[in-house]
């Protein structure tokens, strides 16, 4: 299988933890996104949407959706549970990390590591009040549980830490989300360093808006 990536993305990111996790090979087709190649015909036909990741199968079909691609490839693994209950549990912080992550945390992320806080100056203010609010939901369920879905390590985990354990980058200050603070440890203490956090600096066009 192939998965359409872009280094700088921590929703690709997602998909790389889990395929390390699972022992899955594929082949990387790097996506150069600020240059136009996820708008390009044949990229709209793997996903409308133009954006990365993609997975696409030996047999042609493709998935999009970062999250959508960890529930196909967890199915059956120990990161998802069989349970229909403790199914929809990851699914709901699934849900979370894209209703609420992505366009506070990930966004103000991608603007300060990218120079674009200036051209988005007069929206800076409302995004960090609702990133903090955000972050504030966030350690007060995990007060008293080790974990975001049924109190065990999940692909609900990979995909929330991905970008919260970023929020510093986002120009956030973490000191006073003492229980996010130790999630972020436990995760890390699982997932380790052996897939890296890749940045934005690597790309010479990610100044560009997409």
């Amino acid at each position: 299988m192939k998965l359409y990536d872009y280094a700088g993305s921590q929703n690709a990111w997602k998909v790389r933890q889990l395929c390390a996790h699972l022992n899955l090979e594929y082949e990387t087709v790097w996506v150069s996104i600020f240059e136009g190649e996820s708008h390009t015909p044949d990229f709209l036909r793997k996903n409308p949407a133009g954006a990365v990741p993609v997975l696409e199968l030996d047999d042609g079909r493709c998935l999009a959706e970062s999250h959508a691609i960890l529930l196909y490839l967890a199915q059956g693994s120990p990161y998802l549970p069989d349970d229909a209950w403790q199914k929809a549990r990851v699914c709901q912080w699934l849900f979370f990390e894209t209703d609420y992550v992505q366009s506070t945390i990930a966004t103000l992320r991608h603007w300060n590591l990218t120079g674009k806080n200036e051209r988005n100056a007069a929206q800076l203010s409302r995004r960090r009040a609702s990133a903090r609010h955000v972050l504030e939901l966030l350690d007060r369920h995990l007060q008293g549980q080790n974990f975001l879905a049924n109190d065990r390590y999940s692909i609900a985990d990979i995909a929330v830490y991905a970008y919260v354990h970023l929020a510093h980058e986002a120009g956030l200050e973490m000191a006073d989300y003492k229980a996010i603070r130790g999630w972020i440890e436990r995760v890390f203490n699982i997932v380790g360093t052996a897939v890296p956090v890749r940045y934005y600096s690597e790309d010479p066009f990610s100044g560009q808006d997409l």
